[in-house]
């Protein structure tokens, strides 16, 4: 990039350099902070300061131009910054000081470019919207956006307020709220960013261009007779869309996630103010999320922990996985899914099962992943994925392949007959996966002659867009068939934690808990309604009973099955199989079949209201808040015993695997974030006077007995 960049150079520091082109006027601020990437901390807003001081200065200045020297343009604040940040005061200030560098910027009297040659996120993208004109490579890997709030954060440099009124409060507060980016010609479309260019050098020519055509440039926002885009600030209009989000982020976490509610309010009340007020009214709201707990448990799990996990960090490694054949057994929806994943990323796969009819869906399923998923490839491009798909139903075809990936139906009888056929013709090097959810892998092992290459790989459905893999070591697998399984899972751009073997392993386990909360409370007569609100109210992705429609019930049946066949330690029946044995009598199996736990009306449903004739009973209490504790405690308990059990290798695996695996509430962080927060003696005693008054399923771990006496936390206090 730098032969595209004209002028002197006349400053420089850590934070960037500032070249000067005297004969044009124009100088050019390329930010080139040490490390991969420019982040927003302490040194940029004194490097940004320093800058402008030495622009500002310079005789003869008509235009800047805004630069990256790193391959991205800016990726936002600071992570480390942000998740240390405690002190409100102190926090605000710097805060209140980038905004001032931002409108120093916009108001300098000289119209101002941002180049973006790469990424802006974040920070980085409202350093963009502070510039007159944004101009990005025309390049799908080129993205802007604001994901601040799935961190638990807010936009914090003005996005807040520059977004709605450049593009209209609708899309803008789609992306805020959403935490949603753009590529960049998606960008364009949607007035994002305002013009695309072919090529660097294109790209600083029309920002030459747009200075000397543009030599008054203001922001609309900055000249007199401004007018929104869309709904203006008190019309009935703008309510409706304030009331609406407000209703959508309510449906969606009933206020478990404060950012999205504190980001609403940010836009809401600037929106009435003037451009200056706006601004402090979201640095305040900013520094009220980005101190809060929540913002901390949030950060170290969904970006710490999660990105530990994908650099696969204290796991081992293999140079060559010598994996290039890939067979799936069965072409259900899984199957189907996984053989689309794995040919996307270039392996041959053949998909193998016992049914024409079956295979003739796998096909179709692939076909519409191709014209959906692959929709960006064009028709060659989509060809080419699904030529590398083969279809059979003979086990012969499999002779040579490198990795078996099982995911016949969840009968431990089934799976050591394919186990025992396959074995037979696959390569003698290969790796026998299982794709069960709960299964031990040890006693699925027992059908095979090689037990040291026989693992779990528990994906998530839907395969194509669930990101995480539930790894699972049998008594036996070495660690080599460990690496190279990570070695396949880093290549198809999935998420691996790792976990022991042991009955339902970590994810199916937990969420079972949850699951069959939910129907004992329906069993002792809680109201359905208000089972599903304490979910929302908790945070859980999606609500029980809603997770059991969508499964189907027979699913739900068949896991207690196994449960009772397969898991220790359970204790007398739960009272809730006899709602799930009803509900299989009168045909309400779930949303497949047109009624379950919900009526189904078109695209509307609606909690069936005969449940309530299903209950034993009438419970002495209820409410919101118990049934809220009932639900998230049987999964901590769940959590104990997982940890006791030591199915649970690294504290990071639990917390990303609730979260990215079964929906645990993120704003949370994770179960053992979640323990953390109350403190472990609380977590104990309500334990306790849960196993006291519910059911013994309830009673507290050793491990968690032990830590809790000991004063013990699972993850450093911040």
């Amino acid at each position: 990039m730098s032969e595209t960049i004209v002028g002197e150079v006349v400053s420089e520091s850590a934070f960037g350099r500032v070249h000067f082109d005297a004969a044009a006027g124009v100088a050019t601020l390329v930010m080139q902070m040490p490390g991969r990437a420019n982040t927003i901390d302490q040194t940029f807003i004194e490097g940004l300061g320093g800058a402008l001081d030495r622009i500002q200065a310079l005789d003869g200045l008509r235009g800047i131009i805004v630069a990256s020297g790193h391959k991205d343009f800016c990726a936002g604040a600071n992570i480390d910054m942000l998740y240390q940040a405690r002190d409100a005061a102190a926090f605000y200030a710097a805060t209140r000081t980038l905004g001032a560098l931002f409108r120093r910027l916009e108001t300098g009297g000289v119209p101002v470019v941002a180049a973006l040659t790469g990424s802006a996120l974040g920070g980085g993208y409202e350093l963009a919207l502070a510039c007159h004109h944004r101009i990005a490579l025309d390049d799908a890997r080129v993205q802007v956006g604001l994901p601040e709030v799935s961190l638990g954060v807010i936009p914090g440099g003005g996005a807040t307020q520059r977004l709605p009124r450049l593009v209209g409060l609708q899309p803008a507060m789609e992306m805020i709220l959403q935490g949603q980016s753009r590529r960049a010609p998606k960008a364009l479309q949607a007035g994002f960013v305002d013009a695309l260019a072919p090529d660097a050098e294109a790209l600083f020519a029309q920002a030459r261009a747009y200075i000397a055509e543009h030599p008054k440039a203001q922001q609309p926002w900055d000249q007199k007779g401004f007018r929104w885009k869309g709904p203006r600030p008190g019309t009935d209009d703008a309510r409706g869309l304030f009331m609406g989000a407000a209703a959508m982020l309510y449906k969606k976490a009933a206020g478990a996630v404060p950012a999205p509610e504190m980001a609403l309010r940010a836009i809401q009340e600037g929106m009435g103010l003037s451009f200056d007020r706006a601004l402090e009214v979201e640095a305040r709201y900013f520094t009220h999320v980005a101190v809060s707990d929540t913002a901390k448990d949030m950060i170290r799990t969904l970006w710490y922990h999660r990105g530990a996990a994908e650099r696969h960090e204290g796991l081992p490694s293999v140079a060559d996985p010598a994996i290039a054949r890939v067979a799936i057994l069965g072409a259900g929806m899984m199957g189907a899914g996984l053989a689309w994943v794995a040919a996307s990323k270039g392996y041959e796969v053949i998909v193998k099962d016992i049914a024409e009819a079956a295979l003739e869906r796998g096909r179709a399923h692939c076909a519409e992943q191709a014209t959906t998923r692959g929709k960006h490839l064009g028709a060659e491009g989509q060809q080419a994925i699904l030529a590398r798909i083969a279809w059979t139903l003979d086990d012969a075809a499999l002779a040579g392949v490198d990795l078996v990936i099982e995911a016949v139906v969840e009968n431990d009888e089934v799976k050591a007959k394919v186990t025992r056929a396959v074995e037979a013709v696959m390569s003698p090097a290969g790796i026998f996966a299982s794709n069960t959810s709960a299964i031990p892998i040890t006693h699925l092992a027992q059908a095979s002659v090689r037990r040291d290459r026989f693992i779990g790989l528990h994906f998530f459905s839907p395969v194509e867009q669930m990101p995480l893999v539930e790894i699972v070591m049998g008594a036996d697998t070495s660690e080599d068939t460990l690496a190279r399984s990570l070695a396949f899972i880093r290549r198809i751009g999935k998420l691996p934690i790792v976990v022991n073997d042991g009955y339902g392993f970590f994810t199916s386990r937990v969420f079972g808990a949850y699951l069959m909360e939910s129907v004992e409370l329906v069993a002792e007569g809680h109201d359905p309604v208000l089972i599903e609100q304490a979910a929302r109210a908790a945070g859980m992705a999606v609500p029980p009973l809603k997770v059991f429609d969508e499964v189907s019930l027979s699913l739900g049946e068949h896991a207690m099955a196994q449960r009772r066949k397969f898991a220790k330690d359970q204790g007398p029946p739960p009272a809730g199989l006899a709602v799930l044995a009803k509900l299989a009598e009168l045909g309400r199996m779930g949303k497949a079949s047109g009624k379950g736990f919900y009526e189904y009306e078109g695209r509307t449903r609606h909690l069936w209201p005969g449940l309530r004739e299903l209950a034993s009973g009438t419970p002495a209490r209820t409410g919101l808040e118990l049934i809220r504790d009932r639900l998230m405690y049987a999964q901590i308990a769940e959590v104990g015993r997982a940890l006791e059990d030591g199915v649970v290798r690294q504290y990071r695996d639990a917390e990303v695997g609730a979260i990215f695996g079964i929906g645990f509430a993120p704003a949370t962080g994770g179960p053992l974030s979640w323990m953390d927060r109350r403190g472990l003696p609380r977590v104990v005693a309500d334990l306790r006077a849960l196993a006291d008054t519910v059911g013994t399923r309830y009673t507290p771990a050793p491990i968690l007995v032990r830590m809790a006496e000991r004063g013990e936390r699972f993850f450093p206090a911040v």
